[in-house]
């Protein structure tokens, strides 16, 4: 997987370590990731969230037979953050031939909880 020229690249999001049970990404709260007020954007949150799960789907399926694409996604943000970092620790709950859903946890470097999501992946078969 490559991130130049993503999202994931804008926002500064780091792959800490991946495993099929564990995904752990971590992001900075700095001026890519913080609302005009100074807190860190729930969209930077959600969007941590969703990288964390689609990474965590890649290793369930064949990349050369499937695709996988965050079809639903909700978060509950806890807590605000100005700066620092945040890691975001996914775990899935289904892993379907066709969906999966992940629980994902966002928390700072103390490990309070600052924001909770649930991701629904779609796998669809790529077209040859």
């Amino acid at each position: 997987m490559t991130a130049e020229n993503t999202l994931i690249e804008a926002l500064g999001i780091e792959v800490v370590s991946l495993d099929k049970n564990l995904v752990v990404l971590k992001m900075p709260v700095d001026k890519r990731t913080q609302q005009p007020a100074g807190f860190l954007h729930g969209g930077a949150s959600a969007a941590l969230a969703e990288t964390a799960a689609s990474i965590g789907a890649n290793a369930y399926v064949d990349t050369h037979e499937s695709s996988v694409f965050g079809i639903e996604i909700n978060a509950n943000h806890i807590k605000s953050k100005r700066d620092g970092v945040v890691t975001a620790k996914a775990t899935p709950l289904h892993t379907g031939k066709t969906t999966m859903v992940w629980d994902i946890k966002i928390v700072d470097e103390l490990g309070y909880l600052i924001s909770v999501s649930r991701c629904t992946i779609r796998v669809v078969p790529r077209r040859k």
